[in-house]
């Protein structure tokens, strides 16, 4: 999926190696045996089943259980369990963005996962954290990502790349003529504009003392985040990104931008590497750069998992299966048919996987990054900073009155839909 926006980013850093006897909970004679026979239905995301056909055969084989896999969009299997689960024909295991964890928990339809501290310590310490909810678990981390800064090397050399993101702004200037672009970003999106504002002290939410959100502290109209939207608005005013990249179809102006050669850098996520190399560009790619204050540009980390459906009839043989979907050895399989970026730390340090451009980019911007929060109240974020951000970019607010309203309206739905909690 294009993580275009709410989804959909990473920390891949060093770990330990565990057999695959050694990567679940250890079951009983009489569990194998109750098992045996039993259909396990997988919804894997589209065209990724690949990665993981030789690790259901492995599980059919150890288990005498048969897998179904169903290919379903990421983003938007959650929404097919609500209809699905209780009806009797939704998975077992399922896999979902890790954004959405907090909001499937609340209602219920996500199994909680009792797995060893030996297996949830093979991943990321933001990726697992991206499965937590009041302490309890509930995934596995299948991969992660960020955005990062894909650029044509045709257009500029890797050399030539400027550091900062107001050298890419003096770089635009001098290369952007209506039709032709310097660097470009879909920053009417507070999925991308983050990016700026919390290299100035901007935040979706503020956190308590055990780390977790807090909801009421909203920090996307502080002074950081609209010194940030500032910054974002000039490459509008001057004319150096096109009107075209604003709105819902945005996305699509930009990347064809990219693909047809007409503009030289642009920040995008590793689900365009496929995409951009079929398109026969020149690309490399890189971390996101700097802010004059000598901050990086930050980006929200995805992760994506696998999850436990709690209408599942055999939850804890499903929850073997996504402890061993998960585990490093089908991790790196999954990999290597995919080019997702596992979440497990011991693969950072994997040749096969960190020879490639986009793992070893993602893995040095989520040094810089945070994960997109997964409570609830996120989904009231969303839209009312998109509509912000989106004045922003027309010039028809400044940035304050933007944000303000848009902090304004995120509270008053918060408010309204979650003051039960």
């Amino acid at each position: 999926m294009k993580m275009a926006k709410k989804y959909s980013a990473l920390m891949i850093c060093a770990a330990v190696s565990l057999s695959l006897a050694a990567c679940g909970p250890k079951e009983s004679s009489s569990a194998k045996s109750s098992s045996k026979g039993a259909e396990l239905v997988v919804w894997e995301d589209k065209e990724k089943s690949i990665g993981i056909t030789d690790a259901v055969a492995a599980f059919e084989k150890e288990h005498d259980v048969k897998v179904k896999v169903v290919e379903k969009p990421y983003a938007k299997q959650i929404e097919d369990l609500r209809m699905d689960g209780p009806a009797g024909t939704g998975p077992d295991v399922l896999t979902m963005p890790g954004d959405q964890i907090g909001t499937a928990v609340t209602e219920g339809l996500l199994k909680e996962l009792h797995v060893e501290k030996n297996v949830q310590s093979l991943y990321t310490d933001a990726s697992i954290q991206s499965q937590m909810v009041d302490q309890k678990l509930y995934g596995l981390p299948k991969a992660v990502e960020t955005t990062v800064l894909f650029y044509n090397k045709d257009l500029i050399s890797e050399k030539e790349l400027p550091q900062t993101l107001e050298e890419w702004y003096d770089y635009s200037k001098k290369t952007a003529d209506g039709s032709k672009f310097g660097f470009l970003a879909l920053f009417d999106q507070i999925y991308y504009a983050e990016s700026v504002m919390s290299g100035y002290g901007g935040y979706i939410f503020g956190k308590d003392k055990d780390g977790s959100y807090n909801p009421s502290d909203i920090g996307i109209n502080n002074e950081g985040a609209v010194k940030g939207a500032a910054l974002i608005q000039k490459f509008y005013k001057d004319g150096l990104f096109p009107a075209g990249i604003i709105g819902e179809q945005g996305i699509n102006v930009l990347e064809s931008l990219f693909t047809e050669g007409k503009a030289a850098a642009i920040i995008s996520g590793p689900w365009n590497v496929e995409a951009f190399s079929k398109a026969g560009i020149n690309y490399g790619i890189t971390k996101l750069p700097e802010l004059e204050n000598g901050k990086n540009m930050s980006a929200f980390i995805g992760v994506k998992s696998y999850n436990v459906s709690a209408f599942s009839k055999n939850a804890e043989l499903a929850q073997e299966l996504a402890v061993f979907l998960a585990n490093e050895k089908n991790s790196k399989t999954r990999y290597e048919q995919t080019k997702e970026v596992p979440a497990v730390k011991s693969l950072a340090d994997d040749p096969a996987i960190m020879k490639s451009e986009a793992a070893r980019a993602v893995t040095e911007q989520s040094r810089f990054s945070e994960l997109t929060p997964n409570i609830p109240e996120m989904n009231e974020i969303w839209t009312p900073a998109d509509s912000a951000l989106q004045t922003v970019a027309t010039g028809k607010a400044d940035p304050k009155q933007a944000l303000d309203q848009a902090a304004e309206t995120a509270k008053g739905q918060i408010k309204a839909k979650h003051s039960g909690k």
